[in-house]
């Protein structure tokens, strides 16, 4: 019986040739949000690694709108011009296409960097003013976020068509939109986060509406032939929060507005979450979203084994998978999972003598063989 995790699938015209995609993992090295020398070397080893679609880490549409200092950004000529450079690897050398996600952390945003505790930001540390639906910070010692008005609102929309239009000339292949872990959008999705009484605000409607302005925004301008995902935290861990229930509505909402995808996480969005962490412990949501809605859907979260992952697939839990962790560990775990699964995966032709058919052969003249 063939591998499903090796086979292709389509969003709209972007073909994958398998099911393994490669999750945004923030990598906290960026210089004033434009990607260094270690993003190209994180993202390139994807590109040659048999994945189908590599998504380059969370993006911050303002500079405002980053996690910390080291995150990246897609908001300044300089920082469109380091992604180029990643693009053109991908295209020269690569077998996998590359999304982006798009991004902005609102009350989590102005953070140190987590090896250097991951705490708010002083102003001696050139904290900045962050920003959320209500005036509620993410937790105690936080930055207490300033409520987006109208103007802001309108600012913070324009950043995220702006980057949109950096993306269409970068040429990139996806964009998911970040609607997860307790940064901007998902904030007001929440009714933890989100306490306004106007029109963003109180009924589930109405907490929807300005994240699905924001990908009315960027569908706009992404060419229709490009696929537009998003990704949402299927539930809170808090009792009276984000639920199942409410992310089904949202795709279904997501659907009709013209989404290809959703990739289903969870929590984030404040510390009183209480998460119940176990191996796979989030692919009965992407489930319960497929199920019913009928939405091409990621799993993701603590996925680490090839059969896992068949499995997963195999049972109607979701169309794709998503490793964020687990390709950190093993960046070569495409190929590792096509020969459990006794499946091919793409090698470049550089690094083919490292297949497993032809380990042991011997490769004429390398070394070369002394003449005479």
């Amino acid at each position: 019986m063939s591998s499903l995790l090796f086979s292709p699938i389509k969003l709209r015209a972007l073909e994958l040739n398998n099911r393994i995609i490669v999750a945004p993992m923030c990598q906290y090295s960026a210089h004033d949000g434009t990607a260094t020398d270690w993003h190209l070397m994180h993202l390139g080893q994807y590109a040659v690694s048999g994945p189908a679609l590599v998504f380059v880490e969370a993006s911050g549409v303002e500079a405002e709108g980053r996690i910390t200092p080291g995150c990246v950004g897609i908001y300044s000529d300089e920082n469109e011009a380091a992604l180029a450079r990643i693009i053109k690897f991908y295209r020269d050398y690569g077998s996998a296409k590359i999304g982006i996600q798009l991004g902005h952390a609102g009350r989590k945003a102005s953070a140190k960097l987590p090896w250097n505790g991951g705490s708010p930001l002083t102003a001696e540390d050139g904290a900045w003013q962050t920003v959320a639906p209500s005036a509620i910070p993410y937790g105690p010692g936080w930055h207490t976020p300033e409520a987006l008005g109208d103007n802001s609102l309108g600012r913070v929309k324009q950043a995220f068509v702006q980057a949109t239009e950096r993306a269409v000339r970068l040429d990139f292949d996806a964009i998911e939109i970040h609607c997860a872990h307790g940064y901007l959008l998902h904030t007001f999705l929440s009714p933890i986060s989100n306490q306004r009484t106007d029109q963003y605000g109180g009924s589930l409607e109405n907490r929807m509406r300005f994240p699905l302005e924001i990908f009315d925004a960027v569908r706009a301008i992404w060419p229709e032939n490009k696929p537009l995902g998003v990704r949402f935290s299927a539930t809170d861990w808090i009792g009276g929060g984000w639920d199942v229930e409410s992310s089904i509505a949202f795709t279904m909402a997501l659907k009709d507005h013209g989404c290809d995808f959703v990739d289903v996480s969870s929590g984030g969005l404040a510390p009183e979450q209480q998460i119940q962490s176990a191996p796979g412990y989030q692919t009965s949501f992407a489930a319960d979203v497929r199920r019913a809605t009928g939405m091409a859907t990621m799993a993701v979260g603590r996925i680490t084994e090839a059969q896992q992952a068949e499995t997963i697939l195999r049972t109607g839990q979701a169309d794709m998978i998503a490793l964020a962790r687990g390709m950190l560990y093993d960046p070569r775990w495409a190929w590792h999972a096509a020969e459990t699964l006794r499946s091919d995966a793409t090698f470049p032709a550089q690094y083919a003598r490292s297949h497993p058919s032809m380990q042991g052969e011997p490769v004429p003249g390398n070394p070369p063989v002394p003449k005479g």
